[in-house]
C-alpha cells in the first residue's frame, strides 16, 4: 500500500484540510499507517498535481487562508483498483520485540520498565480508541451502528487499533510478570546458595 491510497481512504470523510488529515491520520488512522505532517501535506500535492483530489480554497476571517481537499471520482477509481488488488500480510519492526528477544541478556530491570511504558501507552491508545468508538456510534449500541451506521470502515479499522493495543498492553503485562518471577526464582536460588555454604 501507497501513502496515497491511506490519504484517499482518510478523505472520504468529506472535505479536509492538510492540517486536520494529519489530526486524523494522528488519531484513527495511525493504528495503520503512520505518516508525518509533511509527508500528507507533500502527498495532497502529489494527489492533486494526478487529479486524484481537489482542492479548494477557503478564505478565514483572522486566520489564514486555508486549503480544502476532497477526492475526485479519479481519486475514487484509485482506491478501486487498489481494492480489488491481493492484500499483502502486514509486518511489524519493533525494538521492543527485540530487546524482549534478548531478554536473557539483559537487565530485566530496565526491559520491564521499557515493557511497563509501552503497556502505558497501549492504554492511552485504549482509552482514546474507546472515545473514538463511542462518539461514533452516537448512543446506538454497537450491533446497531455496524448494522445501520452511515460509514462502518472507519469504525472497523478503529476496533482493529483498539484489539492490537490490548493484545499490546496484556503482553507486556504478561512479559512483565514473567520477567519478576524468573528474577524472583533467581533470587531464591542465590540466597539459598548463600545459605548452604
Amino acid at each position: 500500500m501507497a501513502l496515497r491510497h491511506a490519504v484517499l481512504a482518510a478523505l472520504l470523510d468529506g472535505e479536509t484540510s492538510g492540517y486536520e488529515l494529519a489530526k486524523a491520520f494522528d488519531l484513527g488512522v495511525a493504528n495503520f499507517w503512520y505518516a508525518q505532517p509533511q509527508q500528507l501535506y507533500a502527498e495532497l500535492t502529489r494527489l492533486e498535481r494526478d487529479g486524484l483530489v481537489a482542492g479548494r480554497e477557503v478564505v478565514q476571517e483572522n486566520r489564514p487562508t486555508k486549503r480544502l481537499f476532497t477526492v475526485t471520482a479519479a481519486g475514487l477509481a484509485e482506491l478501486d483498483d487498489f481494492a480489488a488488488a491481493c492484500a499483502k500480510p502486514s509486518f511489524v519492526r519493533d525494538d521492543l520485540m527485540v530487546k524482549v528477544r534478548a531478554a536473557d541478556h539483559l537487565d530485566p530491570g530496565v526491559l520491564a520498565e521499557q515493557l511497563a511504558e509501552r503497556a502505558e501507552f497501549a492504554q492511552a491508545k485504549i482509552d482514546l480508541f474507546e472515545r473514538m468508538l463511542h462518539g461514533m456510534r452516537g448512543g446506538r449500541e454497537e450491533a446497531d451502528f455496524l448494522r445501520e451506521g452511515e460509514r462502518i470502515g472507519p469504525y472497523l479499522t478503529c476496533l482493529r487499533g483498539l484489539a492490537f493495543e490490548r493484545g499490546n498492553r496484556d503482553w507486556c503485562r504478561e512479559a512483565i510478570a514473567v520477567l519478576a518471577q524468573r528474577g524472583a526464582a533467581v533470587a531464591e536460588g542465590r540466597q539459598a546458595g548463600t545459605e548452604g555454604r
